[in-house]
């Protein structure tokens, strides 16, 4: 009796798992993907901020599992909602959204979610790779804070390193 319920339990994890990406819907396939970027950087050169680029898809569990990570966790959302304009660029079988995959030199090549950081121009001035920042089936806490405080605009003003 307890594995058919050991069995049941594991089985009704899984299915929920399955209904909860069901629901997740934070990419939009059938947005123009340059018109919202274009947007979300005359937003961060007005806020002094950065863009931060997540690509990804619906039909991805890792990515998921990061937007949960970064808005359930106060600390880690408040430092993205400081320094970031977040957009969400679609990759799934209805749109790849190549060209400007292309201009952003191919960062699937990393797999998903990959994240780009774009300054207040529009400029790419990272690519992050996701796996780096996983620990275990999810994401690690200091891994993440350090890639975001990594790319703020106020790590990359030259202001902060004139005597060094």
């Amino acid at each position: 009796m307890k594995i058919l319920f050991t069995v049941f339990i594991a089985l009704f994890a899984t299915i929920s798992s399955a209904q909860d990406m069901t629901k997740f819907k934070l990419y939009q396939p059938e947005e123009n993907a340059e018109k919202g970027i274009a947007s979300a950087v005359l937003q961060a050169k007005k806020e002094n901020k950065h863009v931060l680029v997540q690509i990804g898809g619906n039909w991805c569990i890792w990515c998921a599992r990061f937007h949960e990570f970064v808005t359930s966790d106060k600390s880690i959302d408040s430092l993205v909602q400081a320094n970031y304009v977040v957009y969400h660029l679609n990759y799934s079988q209805e749109n790849k959204n190549a060209e400007l995959l292309k201009k952003y030199q191919f960062p699937q090549r990393f797999g998903f979610p990959v994240f780009l950081v774009l300054d207040g121009k529009g400029n790419l001035i990272h690519t992050q790779n996701s796996e780096y920042l996983e620990e275990g089936k999810g994401y690690s806490k200091n891994k993440v804070m350090e890639f975001f405080r990594s790319w703020t605009p106020a790590s990359l003003d030259p202001k902060q390193y004139k005597d060094q």
